[in-house]
């Protein structure tokens, strides 16, 4: 890994507006009470304007994975301000800070997705994206806001920090698995990350409420390709030929019993194919089939299971019917696994925050994916989500949708949350 470098001063650079005077000028505006959570949520609360302003500007201005480059300078630029030193261009686009307090202490890290998605933004809102077909659907402007805020609450504390706050500002989440390139590039390391904590926002939750999954949270990913290989011929002789469209319409049949009758009915598994191709013409037996699609397991003992029994069934059953099947799978995400241990610390800060009332446990894995799981891989962690609906205001519509918003009041409660989630986990086991 690249050595950090260290705050860019600018001429004449000021504090970040926020229509506040000078009670938002200097950084150092006041100490953060460390020890009560009122008094943390109270200081994340006087730094929303200047959320609410980087937020909408970001939401205005999305980039797709591995592109995020006005978004890696904004941030940087806030770094900058903040006198938070850093290393840039991990992963292509990401970046990571650094706030150093006692060196022999453990090491944090807290981690925000920047990417955005191709999809027009339908809201109409003053803050809607500016780039035709791209559009922060999934909330990662509102991540990478939260973790600014947090940076600049804890950068405050630094020199009482007990151990090292490491800020993961990952590119391409939604589409390589950013996570995985700030890994291999060495973000875990120099200094070794003891915890990670992320979160994600969720629009089914509202606002001052937080999500929680035990264990299992989101499932694994793989890309499946099946090629079936037949032999062509008239279609008034299929005799003298091998029907690959028959043989692949029996292997999409004998896939579907995979999780039916090979997985434990206690797991979780989905075999999906979204694609079919085959054939020339009407009256030509078709010599080649090409299918894909997704594979989705709650861990990875039925990960494996299943990617297995996927080779297996496609080859014997095109084999049966005198065809061949060629199974290429491409692994994708890894699941996400909670550690109880770190996951606990967010109950006793969500608890501490915002009452008993409004933690909410689930008790199901989601199918959906999300790169966090490469970090738990590694390092010990929890992800959580932040609650960010408000059926007042309309705020309602799911994630990966044109009409996607957040509540914005949502943002202080994130920052909380991440500040005092960091502090416990700087606290010695």
């Amino acid at each position: 890994m690249a050595s950090y470098r260290g705050p860019q001063q600018r001429p004449g650079a000021a504090a970040p507006a926020g229509g506040h005077g000078d009670r938002f000028a200097p950084w150092y505006l006041r100490p953060v009470n460390s020890d009560t959570a009122s008094d943390i949520l109270a200081a994340a609360q006087d730094l929303l304007p200047w959320m609410i302003e980087i937020r909408r500007d970001l939401h205005q201005h999305p980039e797709l994975g591995l592109e995020e480059h006005r978004t890696n300078a904004k941030v940087r630029s806030l770094l900058d301000e903040m006198g938070i030193e850093y290393v840039d261009g991990l992963g292509g686009t990401g970046v990571v800070g650094l706030i150093s307090g006692n060196s022999d202490g453990r090491v944090v890290a807290l981690r925000a997705d920047m990417d955005a998605l191709p999809i027009q933004d339908d809201k109409d809102v003053a803050y809607a994206s500016k780039i035709p077909g791209k559009m922060h659907a999934c909330g990662h402007d509102v991540h990478t806001t939260v973790l600014l805020g947090a940076a600049r609450l804890l950068v405050e504390q630094k020199t009482s920090l007990p151990g090292t706050i490491k800020l993961l500002f990952q590119p391409a989440e939604e589409t390589v698995g950013g996570a995985k390139l700030l890994i291999e590039a060495g973000a875990l390391e120099n200094p070794r990350v003891d915890a990670i904590f992320g979160l994600h926002v969720d629009p089914t939750l509202e606002t001052g409420t937080v999500g929680l999954h035990f264990g299992q949270r989101n499932a694994s990913s793989d890309n499946l390709e099946i090629i079936v290989h037949g032999k062509a011929a008239h279609g008034a002789y299929p005799f003298e030929g091998v029907d690959a469209i028959v043989a692949a319409a029996q292997v999409v049949s004998s896939l579907q019993t995979i999780v039916s009758r090979n997985v434990d009915a206690q797991e979780a598994a989905v075999v999906s194919l979204g694609t079919i191709h085959g054939g020339t013409q009407a009256n030509i037996v078709a010599d080649r089939v090409e299918m894909v699609g997704t594979v989705r397991c709650a861990s990875q003992t039925t990960r494996q299971l299943v990617l297995q029994r996927i080779k297996e069934t496609a080859e014997a059953v095109a084999l049966g019917l005198g065809a061949r099947a060629e199974v290429n799978i491409e692994p994708s995400y890894d699941p996400v696994v909670n550690d109880d241990s770190m996951l606990e610390i967010v109950r006793e800060t969500s608890r501490s925050l915002l009452g008993d009332d409004s933690i909410v446990i689930f008790s199901k894995p989601n199918m959906g994916v999300e790169d966090f799981g490469y970090y738990l891989s590694e390092v010990p962690g929890a992800f959580y989500s932040l609650g960010v609906r408000n059926e007042a205001a309309g705020i309602v519509h799911p994630v990966h949708q044109g009409l996607f918003d957040v509540d914005e009041s949502a943002m202080a409660i994130g920052v909380a949350l991440q500040v005092l989630n960091a502090l416990a986990g700087l606290a010695p086991c």
